[in-house]
């Protein structure tokens, strides 16, 4: 055999073993994505993009510079079944990326609603992530650490410091610490938060009231810190407010209890946090309040029941808060996170100052195991079921 014909011999040879590694690997990859586990169900949109909201133009030396504004991405279904659509707002240290998807890669919350019929509004809180971290403009800002997650969101049933920490199970492929990849993923997610929580209630609750006065009467789901945003956006905007979904909203009212863990697990601070009762910034009350120390304040002497807080409340008379009252509003709580011990507080202030609420307890309806970030978590699709009955029960009316 001539060296020209072996060579090409070899050559064709390669070809082929080359060939052949191709459809292996493309039989690999098939076998990947035809997982159940990790493939995700077709979402039919008939629109996506983004906005910015809220912004204005502010004097920094010299120069003038873009601040105060928000970043929205909406998701539009093909068909639209609700007239209202639904606004996510995300808590401390979070991102919009909270409803977008789960550390282990199924849909968030915003698809969830989607896949319902209803249009959907993600943030990114103002001064925070894709709104922009300006520090001329807002201050100093910090980020939690990885042990701080690992204690109160991911995986509080390796530190008991609050009762109900131990029935926490529900992390993806748990426990939710360093080294574990979903919890390593949502570290990845987090990202600086403003040290100055007034001004982040301020800033955030106006380009929110910018959004609703853009986008038209809409649901707003809040989670975690955006509670108290939610509540300041309501009570500025009624009208354009159609119902509160408050996912473990930010609270109890007024003092902020730290947790200790053992027989005396938490402790109050002595300066009141929300010194207007449920949020750091004014709020309309009638009869007037120009001060917040002239909200009375008065706690619990004993708790609700076992593994609760003593709640601060108003001292009687209380005084209301009329542009809440017409609002449909939910707390959603879960069973695991330290806001199981406190959420009651908060339902008990709004219905003290004249605002029907309800308090839906996961765990009452069958529904165990979660911390703090249910939406990131394994059942997160079953407890977004639980708002969507809520919604259905609740804010009227039907595109079909």
């Amino acid at each position: 055999m001539t060296s020209r014909r072996l060579a090409q011999k070899l050559l064709l040879l390669g070809c082929m073993s080359l060939l052949l590694d191709g459809l292996a690997m493309a039989q690999t990859v098939q076998k990947v994505y035809a997982d159940p586990s990790t493939t995700k169900p077709a979402l039919a949109l008939a629109d996506h993009g983004y906005f910015y909201v809220g912004g204005h133009y502010a004097t920094q030396g010299q120069d003038q510079r873009m601040v105060g504004q928000m970043f929205v991405q909406y998701e539009v279904p093909t068909v639209l079944k609700h007239p209202y659509p639904i606004v996510m707002f995300h808590g401390t240290d979070q991102t919009g990326t909270n409803f977008l998807g789960t550390p282990d890669g199924r849909r968030g919350w915003a698809d969830y609603f989607v896949g319902q019929g209803y249009k959907v509004y993600v943030v990114d809180q103002a001064g925070r992530a894709r709104s922009g971290e300006i520090p001329a403009a807002y201050g100093d800002y910090r980020r939690a650490s990885a042990l701080t997650a690992e204690k109160l969101y991911t995986a509080p049933e390796q530190f008991k410091l609050w009762p109900e920490a131990a029935l926490h199970t529900q992390w993806p492929d748990g426990p939710g610490m360093m080294g574990n990849p979903t919890f390593d993923q949502f570290m990845e997610s987090q990202v600086e938060s403003m040290t100055d929580v007034p001004k982040t209630e301020e800033i955030n609750a106006a380009a929110a009231a910018a959004l609703l006065d853009r986008i038209g009467p809409a649901i707003l789901l809040t989670h975690s810190q955006a509670g108290t945003i939610g509540w300041k956006i309501a009570d500025e905007r009624p009208h354009l407010v159609k119902a509160i979904v408050a996912v473990e909203p930010n609270g109890p009212p007024f003092y902020e209890p730290t947790f200790v863990g053992g027989k005396d697990w938490y402790r109050y601070g002595t300066k009141p946090e929300r010194p207007w009762g449920i949020t750091r910034v004014p709020l309309t009350y009638d009869p007037p309040v120009s001060d917040p120390a002239q909200l009375s304040r008065v706690e619990q002497k004993e708790a609700d029941g076992p593994g609760l807080i003593r709640c601060w409340l108003q001292a009687a008379p209380a005084h209301k808060l009329p542009n809440l009252a017409g609002i449909p509003i939910v707390i959603v709580t879960s069973e695991a996170s330290f806001r199981a011990t406190y959420d009651q507080c908060t339902s008990e202030y709004l219905t003290q100052a004249g605002v029907p609420n309800e308090h839906l307890r996961l765990a009452d309806l069958g529904i165990h195991g979660n911390a703090h970030m249910m939406m990131l978590e394994r059942n997160s699709d079953q407890i977004a079921g639980v708002i969507a009955n809520w919604l259905g029960g609740k804010v009227g009316g039907s595109n079909n």
